[in-house]
């Protein structure tokens, strides 16, 4: 099973900086989610670079090849130059990850020009992918909208599953990871 995993950018779910708790949870979220996806058959975590979910769930899927070696993580990237905007810390994260993959490139050789270079991406994904796992909310619009929009679009000719985690789901998530560190805390 190859999995597709994107979601909110940082910024739309106001985090700002590399301490902030949100991170904890979103990533005990991601831990959980690939743990469950690995027990069905996942072979390959698929995502991009963006700041936010898709780096996360890099980082999280890297961490647990440790207690799952079989597992395999993919950055796949819209365009060339994708980080050259961004803040130095950013690229320098940015380009850790990217060494630390078993698998790196970018759909299109050329840097950004055109948002034809998006669609292709999306596209690109969704055919060597099995299914999309997103952090993301309908009622929570994002840049995310994007690639949900574009999976159901595929769903109608495809045998294509794809999981939404919700904002109602990560406050639960939140809760819950929260209740039992502080249990922890009291042990």
């Amino acid at each position: 099973m190859r999995l597709w995993i994107t979601g909110y950018r940082s910024y739309e779910l106001n985090v700002f900086k590399k301490d902030d708790p949100k991170i904890e949870v979103l990533k005990n979220v991601l831990k959980g989610l690939l743990v469950q996806k690995i027990e069905e058959g996942l072979e390959w975590v698929i995502s991009g670079g963006q700041l936010g979910i898709e780096q996360w769930s890099v980082e999280v899927a890297l961490e647990l090849q440790k207690e799952y070696p079989e597992l395999k993580v993919a950055m796949i990237l819209p365009y060339s130059d994708f980080e050259k905007k961004w803040q130095d810390d950013k690229q320098l994260t940015f380009n850790l990850l990217k060494e630390k993959v078993n698998f790196f490139a970018n759909a299109s050789s050329e840097p950004y020009k055109t948002p034809l270079q998006l669609k292709n991406w999306q596209h690109f994904m969704l055919q060597h992918t099995d299914q999309m796992s997103l952090i993301y909310d309908p009622e929570f619009e994002g840049k995310t909208k994007y690639d949900y929009n574009m999976a159901k679009k595929y769903q109608e000719n495809h045998d294509y599953a794809i999981d939404l985690i919700d904002m109602d789901q990560l406050q639960t998530s939140a809760n819950d990871y929260f209740e039992r560190k502080s249990e922890n805390d009291l042990h």
